[in-house]
């Protein structure tokens, strides 16, 4: 099984993502800042990376930026959840590195079919 790496400042949001994920059966690791996903992600090895924007520290988009720009890391697919929803917002998402970014509130169904697409 895989191990998954979910990056969320709430933790109301935290257990949504691991009601929808948890079925599947993967291993799931919760941080709840952006320098701790960044230590988590160094320390431990995990094969996908979901990721708030805004959180305390450092936001998404500056940890995506940091994973996809580290030759170690660069290939571990990063999904963008958030509630930024602006067209701009996701082509920034994409831009820093983004392997998928979709917006909340998500349906559990969605969020199952994309972490697959990459597992």
């Amino acid at each position: 099984m895989a191990k998954i790496l979910i990056a969320d400042d709430s933790l109301a949001e935290l257990q949504i993502f691991q009601q929808a994920l948890q079925p599947l059966g993967h291993t799931i690791v919760t941080v709840m800042d952006g320098e701790a996903a960044e230590e988590k992600v160094r320390a431990e090895k995990v094969d996908l990376i979901i990721l708030d924007v805004i959180m305390p520290k450092k936001n998404g988009f500056q940890v995506c930026r940091d994973i996809k720009s580290n030759d170690q890391l660069k290939n571990i697919p990063v999904i963008m959840v958030t509630s930024k929803d602006q067209e701009s917002d996701k082509f920034w998402g994409m831009k820093q590195g983004a392997d998928e970014y979709l917006t909340k509130p998500f349906k559990a169904e969605d969020l199952v079919k994309t972490v697959k697409k990459y597992i």
